[in-house]
C-alpha cells in the first residue's frame, strides 16, 4: 500500500512543479518584454502588468489538482489502491505537462502584445484575448483531472 501512495504523491507532485515551473518561466519572459517595453512608454506600466500576470495562472491550477485529489475526492489515504494511485500519476503527469507548456507559450504570447504596445501600437484588448487561447489547454487538463479524480473516487 505504501508504493501506491509514493506514486500518487509523485504525480501531485510533478503536477505542481512543472504547472509552477511554467508559470515562472511564462511570467518572466512576458516580465522580461515589460522592461524593455517600459523604457519607452513607462504610462502603459498597467497593460504590462495584467499581460506579465497572465501566464501565472496555470501554477495555481497545478495546487488546484492537488485539493481535489485531497479534499474533493479523498483518494490520498493510505488505503490508495494501485489503480487510484496510477490515475492521480497520469493526471498529475498531464496537468503538469500542459501546465509548463501552456504557460511558456502563453507568455511569448504576452510578451509579443507588450513589445507591440511599447511600440506604440493599441493592441492591449487583442493581446489579452490571444494570450487566453493557451491558457483553455490548461483548463481543459484541469478538467481531465477533475473526471479523472470523480472516476476513481
Amino acid at each position: 500500500m505504501d508504493i501506491n501512495l509514493l506514486l500518487a504523491y509523485l504525480g501531485i507532485g510533478i503536477m505542481i512543479a512543472l504547472a509552477g515551473v511554467g508559470s515562472a518561466y511564462g511570467v518572466t519572459i512576458a516580465g522580461n518584454a515589460a522592461i524593455g517595453a517600459l523604457k519607452k512608454d513607462s504610462s502603459k506600466f498597467g497593460n504590462f502588468l495584467v499581460l506579465t500576470a497572465l501566464p501565472g495562472t496555470q501554477g495555481l491550477y497545478g495546487f488546484a489538482g492537488y485539493f481535489m485529489f485531497q479534499n474533493i475526492f479523498g483518494v490520498l489515504t493510505p488505503e490508495i489502491t494501485s489503480i487510484q494511485a496510477a490515475a492521480v500519476l497520469g493526471a498529475g503527469l498531464a496537468m503538469g505537462l500542459v501546465g509548463l507548456l501552456s504557460s511558456i507559450r502563453q507568455g511569448q504570447v504576452c510578451a509579443n502584445g507588450i513589445a507591440a504596445i511599447g511600440q506604440g501600437h493599441d493592441v492591449f484588448g487583442n493581446t489579452l484575448i490571444l494570450g487566453v487561447f493557451p491558457e483553455l489547454y490548461a483548463i481543459v487538463a484541469l478538467a481531465g483531472v477533475f473526471l479523472i479524480g470523480s472516476a476513481i473516487a
